[in-house]
């Protein structure tokens, strides 16, 4: 039997990521943060400041937020810090937003924007204090390569703080997340961005299984280690849904 389109788009997410991304999210920089927001049952807030505590509270002076979309993570940081913030991300239609957003904010004077992939940073060895990143490590080929490039970046001691989508353990709420991802999300999807959110809606889904299904919650925790990254530590959130995970850059 021939794959769904929703299995063509995962298949060709993993035979270039890059690409994929770029195109599948270039109608969407306006109204990105509501679909997070969709996705996540209205969570998404509460798992971005549960990741930004834990870059915050170490008062940096410059820090990095890679996967940055129209900025909602690079704002956040900007407002509970007073450090200069980058946000890099590979899409430029995602960053045109971002400007407008943080012009809008008025936080231009302390946050720049930068075209650029998180697997191939452009930046020197331990350049920033801190470092956050978002919804990244199912848009890359190799997360584990992606994570010690990552962490390459920050200075040693530096907090490193993620947030993904997850995927419920219990049995129960990982049926109904299943039937919301595969069923709900692209209709809401369809009904509140047209077209464009109709085959993110039917992508996300599948990705996020695909994903935890290749390398699962304990293989990225080792592969944070791999990378550099001491005392690994994460949080799952909303039954399962979304994954802050942090530590700091080995000394």
């Amino acid at each position: 039997m021939g794959m769904t389109s929703r299995n063509r788009n995962v298949e060709a997410s993993r035979k270039a990521p890059n690409l994929f991304s770029r195109k599948l999210f270039a109608p969407l920089p306006s109204r990105y943060n509501l679909l997070a927001a969709l996705l996540s049952f209205g969570q998404d807030r509460r798992w971005r400041s549960t990741m930004l505590d834990h870059v915050v509270g170490s008062d940096p002076k410059l820090v990095l937020d890679v996967a940055c979309g129209p900025g909602a993570v690079t704002k956040a940081l900007a407002k509970r810090t007073s450090a200069r913030i980058v946000g890099l991300d590979l899409s430029e239609e995602m960053l045109r937003q971002g400007q407008s957003n943080v012009r809008t904010s008025k936080l231009a004077e302390r946050v720049s924007l930068v075209l650029g992939r998180g697997e191939q940073l452009p930046f020197a060895d331990a350049t920033f204090d801190g470092l956050t990143f978002t919804y990244l490590l199912r848009y890359v080929e190799d997360p584990q390569a992606t994570l010690a490039e990552l962490a390459r970046v920050v200075k040693p001691g530096g907090p490193i703080a993620s947030l993904e989508f997850g995927v419920p353990p219990s049995i129960g709420w990982r049926l109904a997340w299943w039937l919301y991802t595969r069923a709900v999300l692209p209709v809401a999807g369809y009904l509140t961005g047209g077209r464009g959110w109709w085959d993110v809606g039917r992508f996300l889904g599948p990705s996020i299984s695909s994903h935890y299904k290749k390398y699962p919650l304990h293989w990225i925790l080792r592969a944070w280690e791999h990378a550099g990254i001491e005392h690994v530590e994460y949080r799952s959130m909303s039954l399962g849904g979304g994954v802050v995970t942090w530590g700091y850059r080995a000394r």
